[in-house]
């Protein structure tokens, strides 16, 4: 497990890849949707996501899990790569890349946006509802929600069909609001 506790260590130090080589890339604004269960985190991604790039960013997304999860398929070359010992291995394509790395420990949404996602202006993560720096609540009391998950001072703003006192409230049916309140904070969102 050594060489695994290595190359977990350069994933967290190593400098994100820039949108072309040599080029310095900058830390992206990294913003988590958090919210308890059938909240509808996925969903305001899905809307969130053509309202941002329609106001010119390209954004990336993160969707935690806390369990274990397998994306390759069983007797498939890259599978039988990482079966066969591969510490990382990638499948690449000329439109997409997926990269698998066995790691040792979770490693940290921030140090995820970092080294994946230079290239991107903002990164939209879900989940992370306790280690996120900057976090969007969706908050549903049609869903028999009846308190926030995140304590007042926590959220950046909340996207609820409730009348909870947030200074940066949002309709769930209001995508195109909380983008263009995200759009303008990404200076803001980059710190963390």
């Amino acid at each position: 497990m050594e060489e695994f506790s290595e190359a977990q260590r350069r994933l967290r130090e190593e400098a994100p890849p820039g949108p072309e080589a040599g080029a310095a890339a900058r830390q992206p604004a990294l913003v988590a949707i958090v919210g308890k269960s059938d909240s509808g985190k996925t969903t305001l991604i899905e809307r969130l996501l053509p309202e941002l790039t329609a106001l010119g960013l390209r954004v990336g997304t993160v969707k935690h899990d806390a369990h274990d999860f397998e994306i390759d398929h069983p007797g498939k070359d890259s599978w039988r790569h990482g079966q066969a010992g591969a510490a990382a291995y990638a499948v690449a394509s000329p439109h997409r890349l997926a990269y698998v790395a066995r790691l040792d420990a979770e490693l940290p949404l921030t140090a995820i946006a970092r080294r994946f996602f230079g290239d991107c202006d903002l990164v939209l993560a879900e989940g992370y509802k306790r280690t996120a720096p900057h976090r969007v609540e969706v908050f549903r009391c049609a869903a028999g929600h009846r308190e926030p998950l995140c304590q007042p001072g926590e959220a950046l703003a909340v996207v609820t069909d409730a009348d909870l006192p947030h200074p940066h409230r949002f309709a769930l049916d209001d995508a195109a609001g909380l983008a263009r309140f995200l759009a303008a904070r990404l200076d803001t969102l980059r710190d963390y």
